[in-house]
């Protein structure tokens, strides 16, 4: 038995040779109705904010486009990787595609406002965890449909485990991500199977999560440039108020210790790399015929090949295990690791501590809070949720507490729709009764 292509659901099931296992995922993923809302969810502006900007959907896509071609590169120059002695070491790019296609379907509507405030109320109210992560294995394994099943997708062990970020259990004390409790027990069976150290990631996974840092640390700043919230002129950058906030954010964020920033005089870095970031928009600008958008492009475009090109596999000791990062001379490159985060800090700063942002965000709060109030009580909910939706909880309401599955309702929410449902509750005036959900 071939435990990569393991399925959950049906372990002995047979099909055509027409297709790779792979690629049935591949189809399964971008025709469920949970890829397509993507297409509705804000990545750092608004869905909707324009044309031009990022969504969860062309973000998701950007992430699968670096994840494979790296993946390509790194199966050439690693000749371990075609061994393929043990499943979780494994670089298949048709697996890192579909990972970094599906690893933000649990995300909420509003981006990480709608998560954080979803979070607050289900631990607040009821004790559970809300954690976009931990959604994904919701949609995933319970809450898609698929023709011939009525619970879940069923996709492959390789790609389930390929989009396990933080194997953990989520409801254990302490935990801020992970999986949640009802989901965990057939993750964890995986890698039972699979024999994966507690705590380790398989190599797919860890590259399609540096991928991801990769697209957020030059795509969103590419947003940020045309948004004119970067503005590329030596005044923006030595601004003391940018560089003393992008510090803080370091300094504050305690999932970013291990590149070393204790080794390095933060403050000193980040003006550095602010510097070294102008000169070259400033070289690129003038090489670009002084076309912002063809300077734009080309910065994200030579930063993106900096980063990819850079990807390797090392050994990881501590864990007795293998590691994707950034590698030179064969060893971890924590100045390029620092430099990538700062780049992710850069755009956080301006873009998400905006004024503006941060309006819509609390527009969006209340939106959230307003819509959970409505459904949270079961007599009035079950009157305004839609009846597919409470058919649904009907079937499962022994493994599907009433909490939970406002959540979930939620979280499907498109920003528009959101929007839309909040309207009809609270506005004076909407559109027809008879648009369908």
């Amino acid at each position: 038995m071939d435990l990569r292509k393991l399925r959950l659901d049906d372990p002995t099931a047979t099909f055509s040779e027409e297709r790779d296992e792979y690629e049935r995922d591949y189809a399964r993923l971008i025709q469920s109705p949970a890829f397509r809302r993507l297409q509705g969810k804000s990545q750092v502006f608004g869905a909707g904010s324009g044309d031009y900007y990022r969504t969860r959907l062309t973000h998701s896509i950007e992430v699968s486009q670096i994840t494979r071609e790296v993946a390509r590169r790194l199966n050439q120059q690693y000749p371990f990787l075609t061994e393929q002695e043990h499943p979780a070491l494994v670089l298949d790019q048709a697996v890192v595609e579909c990972a970094a296609l599906a690893h933000d379907l649990g995300h909420p509507p509003f981006g990480h406002k709608g998560e954080e405030v979803l979070n607050t109320l289900l631990t607040e109210q009821f004790g559970m965890k809300y954690e976009g992560n931990a959604q994904n294995y919701r949609i995933l394994n319970f809450l898609e449909k698929r023709a011939g099943s009525d619970s879940g997708l069923d996709l492959t062990a390789a790609v389930l485990l390929a989009i396990n970020k933080y194997p953990y259990c989520l409801d254990d004390p302490g935990r801020i991500k992970g999986v949640y409790s009802s989901e965990w027990d057939s993750i964890k069976e995986l890698r039972d199977k699979w024999h994966i150290p507690d705590g380790c990631r398989t190599l797919e996974t860890q590259l399609m999560d540096l991928c991801d840092d990769i697209a957020y640390s030059t795509h969103d700043i590419e947003d940020g440039i045309r948004a004119g919230k970067i503005q590329m002129h030596r005044a923006f950058f030595e601004d003391e108020w940018l560089s003393e906030h992008l510090v803080e954010e370091i300094v504050n964020d305690e999932g970013n210790l291990e590149v070393g920033w204790e080794k390095v005089d933060i403050k000193g870095m980040v003006k550095e790399t602010l510097a070294s970031y102008l000169e070259q928009w400033e070289e690129v600008y003038v090489w670009s015929g002084k076309e912002s958008s063809r300077a734009r492009r080309e910065m994200k475009a030579r930063w993106v090949s900096t980063f990819a090109g850079r990807v390797g596999i090392i050994d990881d000791p501590d864990r007795k295990w293998k590691k994707v990062t950034f590698v030179k001379d064969g060893r971890e490159d924590f100045e390029l690791l620092r430099t990538m985060e700062i780049l992710k800090k850069l755009a956080w700063v301006t873009l998400i501590k905006d004024f503006r942002v941060q309006r819509l965000q609390m527009r969006s709060e209340i939106m959230i809070r307003k819509l959970w109030e409505s459904f949270i009580l079961p007599e009035n909910g079950r009157r305004i949720i839609p009846p597919d939706w409470i058919d649904n909880y009907e079937r499962h309401k022994s493994k599907w507490p009433w909490p939970r599955f406002v959540a979930d309702y939620i979280s499907g929410m498109t920003d528009t729709y959101a929007e839309k449902v909040y309207s009809e509750l609270f506005a004076n005036k909407s559109g027809s009764i008879y648009e369908r959900d």
